[in-house]
C-alpha cells in the first residue's frame, strides 16, 4: 500500500505537539515530504526530525501546495490564515486537514466550504477531543437514546489562570479572538456533536476584557506572566445558544477568570431519561465521564471503570491526536467520511462569531 505524502504548513507548537508526532506514529500510512514556515529554521528543524530524506522546505505556502509530490496538506497556522491556505490547497488538488477553528469568520469558513466542494477532495478540522474514550462513550450513549431528549447542555472551557504566553495567542489580528475561539471551540464542538443538533435559532453573547490588561492578574498563571501591554483579546466570554427545537446550550470560555473550578474540553448534557457530564481540565486529576439518572427508587451516579489504553483503530494508540490522524488518513485511502465533517465545524465557527457580534452590538443574533 502506497503511503500518503503529507505537506505541513506551519511548523510551530501545534505541528510539533500534535500533527508531526501523530504522523510518525502512523508512519505505515503516511510520510511527511514537505515543510513550510515563515521562519525557515523552524521548517528545517521539523524536516530533519520528522521528514523523509531530502524533504522539501520552503517559506511560502504557495510553493508547498504547488509541489506535485504533496497529496495532503495540514494547515497549522494562525486562525486568520486558515482560509487562504486551505483554498489554495484545494485549488491545487490536495486533501486538507485544517487545525481548529475552521476560521475566525463565517465568511472565510464559507469560502473554505465552497473550495472543498468544488475540489472533490477530503476535508476535516482538528477537533481531536472527539476521539477521547469518554467522549466516544458519551456520543454512543446519546446516539442510542440513553439520555432521552437532550434539551440542555453546557460547554465548559474555563481556565482559572492559563493564558498562553507563546506564539500569537494574544494577537487579535492573527487569531481573531482569545479563549472563546481557542478553547471554547473544542467544548462547543463536543457538545453539539453529542447532542447531534446543529439547527441554531439564535445566539446571545457577553465578552469580557477585565483581567488581560491587569498586571496583578498575571500572578499564578500556569505559563508564567503574560504581557498586559500586548494582550489584545478577551480574557473570558460567555454565550447562550438557542436551538430551533427549543434546546439550549450555555458556553463558557476563559483563559483567566476568578473562578475556582478549571474545567476545559468538557460538556454537561441534560436529557429526559438521564444526564451526563465530562469532568476534565486543570481541576481534575483525570478525565471522567459521569452518568446520572434515577434507578430502583434512588438517584444514581455511574462512571466508567477505567483501564488501560486500548487501540480501537488498528495500529493506533489511545492518544486522541494519533487516533484522529489515523482515521483521517484511512478516510482518504478508503474514500470514506472523516469523523469531523466540515459542515459541523462551519457551524461552530458561525456560533463563535455570533457570540462576538452579539457582545459588540448588545443584542441577540438570529440565524
Amino acid at each position: 500500500m502506497a503511503k500518503l505524502k503529507i505537506g505541513i504548513v506551519g511548523c510551530g507548537g501545534i505541528a510539533n505537539q500534535k500533527h508531526l508526532p501523530a504522523m510518525k506514529k502512523n508512519s505505515d500510512l503516511c510520510e511527511v515530504v514537505a515543510f513550510c514556515d515563515i521562519i525557515p529554521e523552524r521548517a528545517q528543524k521539523a524536516a530533519e526530525e520528522y521528514g523523509v530524506p531530502g524533504a522539501f522546505v520552503c517559506e511560502d505556502y504557495h510553493e508547498l501546495v504547488a509541489n506535485p509530490e504533496v497529496e495532503v496538506v495540514h494547515v497549522c497556522t494562525p486562525n486568520v490564515s486558515h482560509c487562504e491556505i486551505t483554498v489554495a490547497a484545494f485549488e491545487a488538488g490536495k486533501h486538507v486537514y485544517c487545525e481548529k477553528p475552521m476560521s475566525h469568520s463565517t465568511e472565510d469558513a464559507q469560502k473554505m466550504l465552497d473550495a472543498w466542494k468544488k475540489s472533490g477532495k477530503q476535508f476535516t478540522i482538528g477537533y481531536q477531543n472527539r476521539f477521547r474514550a469518554e467522549v466516544q462513550n458519551l456520543k454512543k450513549a446519546c446516539d442510542a437514546g440513553d439520555l432521552g431528549d437532550i434539551y440542555y447542555g453546557k460547554a465548559h472551557a474555563v481556565r482559572r489562570r492559563a493564558v498562553p504566553t507563546w506564539g500569537v495567542f494574544p494577537n487579535k489580528a492573527l487569531q481573531g479572538g482569545g479563549p472563546l475561539i481557542d478553547i471554547g471551540t473544542h467544548a462547543l464542538d463536543m457538545t453539539l456533536w453529542c447532542m447531534n443538533n446543529y439547527d441554531v435559532e439564535s445566539v446571545t453573547g457577553s465578552v469580557f476584557f477585565k483581567l488581560g490588561h491587569l498586571a496583578q492578574a498575571t500572578e499564578g498563571n500556569a505559563f508564567g506572566p503574560w504581557d498586559p501591554e500586548t494582550y489584545e483579546v478577551e480574557d473570558s466570554a460567555m454565550g447562550f445558544i438557542k436551538m430551533k427545537n427549543g434546546a439550549a446550550i450555555n458556553l463558557e470560555a476563559a483563559w483567566a477568570i476568578n473562578m475556582r473550578e478549571s474545567r476545559e474540553a468538557s460538556t454537561t448534557l441534560c436529557g429526559t431519561k438521564a444526564g451526563a457530564e465530562i469532568l476534565s481540565g486543570m481541576s481534575y486529576p483525570k478525565q471522567t465521564l459521569v452518568y446520572n439518572r434515577g434507578r430502583n427508587g434512588q438517584l444514581m451516579d455511574e462512571t466508567l471503570a477505567g483501564g488501560g489504553g486500548v487501540a480501537y483503530f488498528e495500529g493506533g494508540s489511545a492518544n486522541p491526536g494519533d487516533i484522529d490522524c489515523r482515521q483521517w488518513l484511512k478516510a482518504i485511502m478508503d474514500g470514506t467520511e472523516p469523523l469531523v465533517k466540515p459542515e459541523e465545524a462551519f457551524m461552530v465557527t458561525k456560533i463563535l462569531e455570533a457570540i462576538y457580534r452579539s457582545a459588540e452590538c448588545g443584542h441577540e443574533i438570529r440565524f
